[in-house]
């Protein structure tokens, strides 16, 4: 079934359910995650009728008692991680067979030590922490020493934190190049991440929209294909920097989910035809920070971004609504959960709802998008059939 423009919109973090390899990643007992149903009963519900209408409640076990207008189900990640990189990059076909390297004690000294030697300075933190309270406790020593923070999470990543007035931006991300040169296999971080910084230590300090991910070169994969043989993906958000940049089309780097909208408007007037974004809101404002009513606020400003975007879809277009994977604000965990994601798969020329089930692999998005624009794709069989358009 051949479409003219894909659309597929990422609700970052939004899980929908602990998968059955759930424990295995940490999250059992308490902190066994179901997001998005989890929010619902801690904030008492949310104004969404279009993630209703599209499936998504259902498909993450919300009843609400209204119909369904879409092909909906959930997906099982596959691959070997909880994270972003790991989730996009599977729905691209890409099956992550060991995981990217984590660090909760902190980066090894032949990772440090290198590091250190080659920016000419010392570093400061180097543990998990939560990215604005770690430059809360030691941003004043920062900007005494000239140190950058050095910080990791539950994620694969390295996380770099400098304030704007001791370390230009420019040098924070040379900074980051150097740490990037250096995560290398065993140590192949999923992204190395520059978050510049503003404030004094009684103000406050203040995370700035600079931010800039250096991620790891990923293997080929269905961006490449669609580059080559349709046109340049229009990425938004921090999709393109997941791959590397590579078969993205150059776009401004938006940095919240209002940011992420604005620039959805302006590829949907543009000749792109595979428009993937992601909104990570959900999960870096209010999974990460334990905020549920926060959650559910930031999906109902979602659903109106959702009933816009659909308004503006012509009949040749196919809408994907899915998620890269859990984090639930309820669970004494900060970190992602291992969790299914919803799936939602929508036209003008639905003829009714059909329930997909649960699907083994995030790559039935890569196989819907394949088939939608006429591509091949090895990973999984298409779900479109299922649409009736």
């Amino acid at each position: 079934m051949k479409f003219d423009r894909v659309v597929c919109l990422v609700m970052d973090g939004c899980g929908a359910g602990a998968a059955p390899d759930a424990a295995d990643f940490g999250d059992s007992g308490e902190n066994e995650g179901h997001t998005l149903r989890n929010v619902w009963n801690a904030a008492g519900g949310f104004d969404t009728p279009l993630l209703q209408r599209l499936g998504i409640l259902a498909a993450a076990g919300i009843e609400t008692g209204g119909g369904v207008e879409a092909a909906y189900g959930r997906m099982r990640e596959i691959s070997i991680g909880k994270d972003t990189v790991t989730g996009h990059w599977e729905m691209m076909g890409i099956h992550l067979e060991k995981p990217l390297p984590l660090y909760p004690d902190g980066f090894p000294p032949e990772v440090i030590g290198e590091f250190e030697e080659r920016i000419g300075r010392g570093s400061l933190g180097n543990f998990p922490a939560s990215g604005t309270e770690i430059i809360q406790r030691l941003g004043p020593e920062h900007i005494s020493t000239g140190m950058p923070i050095v910080y990791t999470s539950a994620d694969s990543v390295f996380q770099m934190a400098c304030h704007e007035d001791v370390v230009p931006v420019e040098e924070l991300y040379r900074f980051c190049e150097i740490a990037r040169e250096i995560l290398r296999e065993p140590h192949n971080v999923g992204r190395v991440i520059a978050r510049p910084f503003i404030g004094t230590a009684d103000a406050g300090f203040t995370r700035t929209g600079r931010r800039k991910d250096l991620p790891l070169e990923p293997p080929r994969n269905l961006v490449d294909v669609i580059a080559e043989r349709v046109c340049p993906v229009f990425g938004i958000g921090v999709v393109p920097q997941v791959f590397a940049f590579r078969g993205f089309r150059k776009v401004k780097r938006t940095q919240n989910n209002a940011e992420h909208f604005d620039m959805l408007m302006e590829a949907l007037n543009s000749d792109a035809r595979f428009i993937w974004a992601n909104f990570e809101d959900f999960d870096m404002l209010y999974g990460h920070r334990n905020d549920p009513e926060g959650f559910a606020k930031s999906l109902e400003t979602f659903d109106g971004y959702i009933a816009e975007t659909l308004g503006r879809l012509r009949e040749e277009d196919l809408f994907i609504l899915t998620a890269d994977h859990g984090n639930d604000p309820t669970t004494p965990s900060t970190d992602h959960s291992r969790e299914y994601v919803p799936i939602a798969l929508w036209n003008l020329g639905m003829k009714g709802p059909a329930a997909l089930g649960d699907m083994d692999g995030f790559w039935h998005v890569g196989a819907a998008v394949a088939d939608a624009l006429g591509l091949p794709f090895e990973r999984a069989s298409s779900p479109l059939a299922v649409l009736g358009a």
